[in-house]
């Protein structure tokens, strides 16, 4: 038997191979899990953008009371997303994201209870609030175990989980709210609310015994997988010099405001469609809820794909800043043609074209920051970069609602969309490439 049959013995492996195989088993570790907990979180943070198709005539709601409502979660998201990162970074990831997703996911059960605007309004606010610390936690904890030049590839496979939630969760949320209407006297939206959050309970207990908060506390990696990663990381942080050290000087950098600024227009993008589409399908001629829900997956779907093609290009390139500028303007495109198509099928060629090039700026921007950023510079940076970024969450949802009411059609809302899409991309241009092409 030749030593390329044998089974691989102690030794055998080129370093950078002994490297591949340690990145794979933490891969394969906390990434799938990872992926789960989001898609839990961003289909109990958009859901309710199903819920409008009944919420909003039972309860009386206007477009620009559902888009108040929308997008107030980002306000409670705001106020406490650095102090929630920071707390993390003290105390680790595993207590902190157990609590979070506990929190939202009792929050999120109480929509059920939405009587009112009033109502709506403060359990939007709450649910901000306790989901506060969510994702900036993860960006931080996957910093923890990976370099730059392979974190494009990881964040946009954890991200993925957004269109995931949406090619799965909006047919689930259609289905729910037109299978269980009516039933023990609730509304469908009610029983979606309901049965949607129970999966962050469960997922919350589950975190807080399967993640690990440091490579050197992980119990399934061998003492030479822990000296490799950990090298690793060690090497990229004192490469970072340029880092601000503390949190009041990482709010003063003004490289950290140009991330704000570029990561809030790519957000209005995102969230101005995911919080409207369904809205957006239905008026294209699109009638029943479960019908909604799959005719909406479409572009999730195309998003999907577009996400982890750009995530390997940009690590395997080392090239970040026309990963981001080339989907910004295609997706801008697709909001402008939107606007113009005369047909449900042209109309959601459109809307997959908007939705990919969108969404799949978010884990691509995060190679930005994570260029530059260490230590508690990166807990409190990444969190009041997605924090000041997520404000266009409540500003984007307003926006289109408030235009939609306004002009009684949804083009001026795609072109304010298209609009900062493109902005965006010329703030991409002033970051210098060196910089970040890592």
């Amino acid at each position: 038997m030749t030593l390329q049959t044998q089974a691989p013995i102690a030794g055998a492996y080129t370093a950078e191979e002994a490297e591949d195989r340690a990145y794979g088993k933490v891969f394969w570790r906390i990434v799938p899990f990872l992926m789960l907990c989001y898609v839990v979180a961003y289909l109990d943070r958009v859901n309710v953008g199903f819920a409008k198709l009944q919420m909003s005539s039972e309860l009386g709601l206007s477009e620009a009371a559902y888009g108040i409502g929308a997008g107030i979660f980002f306000i409670g998201y705001f106020l406490f997303e650095v102090p929630s990162n920071v707390i993390m970074n003290k105390v680790g990831a595993r207590v902190w994201i157990a609590r979070i997703m506990v929190t939202w996911g009792i929050i999120s059960a109480a929509f059920m209870f939405t009587s009112s605007e009033t109502v709506f309004y403060i359990l939007r606010f709450l649910l901000g609030v306790a989901e506060a610390g969510f994702f900036p936690g993860i960006i931080l904890y996957l910093t923890a175990w990976y370099p730059a030049h392979r974190r494009a590839r990881i964040i946009t496979t954890f991200m993925s989980a957004i269109p995931i939630s949406a090619i799965f969760g909006n047919p689930l949320s259609g289905f729910l709210m037109d299978s269980f209407h009516g039933t023990h006297g609730l509304s469908g939206w009610q029983w979606m609310f309901l049965i949607e959050a129970i999966p962050a309970l469960l997922f919350g207990v589950a975190t807080f015994f399967y993640l690990d908060d440091t490579i050197q506390g992980a119990k399934w990696l061998n003492d030479e997988e822990k000296r490799v990663l950990t090298a690793n990381i060690e090497a990229e942080n004192r490469a970072k010099t340029a880092s601000p050290h503390s949190i009041g000087a990482t709010l003063a950098d003004r490289r950290v405001w140009l991330m704000c600024l570029i990561y809030f227009c790519f957000v209005l993008g995102q969230y101005g469609l995911n919080f409207w589409m369904p809205t957006i399908v239905k008026a294209s001629g699109v009638s029943g809820n479960l019908n909604i829900g799959l005719i909406s997956a479409i572009p999730y779907i195309c998003t999907f794909v577009a996400m982890l093609a750009l995530g390997r290009s940009a690590d395997r390139l080392r090239e970040r800043r026309w990963h981001l500028i080339v989907p910004a303007l295609i997706a801008a495109g697709g909001f402008v043609a939107a606007t113009m198509a005369t047909s449900t099928t042209v109309s959601i060629i459109c809307l997959s074209l908007a939705a990919a090039g969108a969404i799949s700026c978010a884990p691509l921007f995060w190679s930005l920051p994570t260029a530059f950023l260490a230590g508690t510079g990166a807990a409190a940076g990444i969190a009041w970069i997605n924090s000041v970024g997520n404000l266009a969450g409540f500003l984007g949802p307003f926006l289109v609602g408030y235009l939609k009411d306004f002009t009684g059609t949804n083009s001026a809302g795609m072109y304010l969309l298209a609009a900062a899409l493109v902005i965006g991309s010329v703030a991409v241009l002033t970051v210098p490439a060196k910089s970040v092409n890592r």
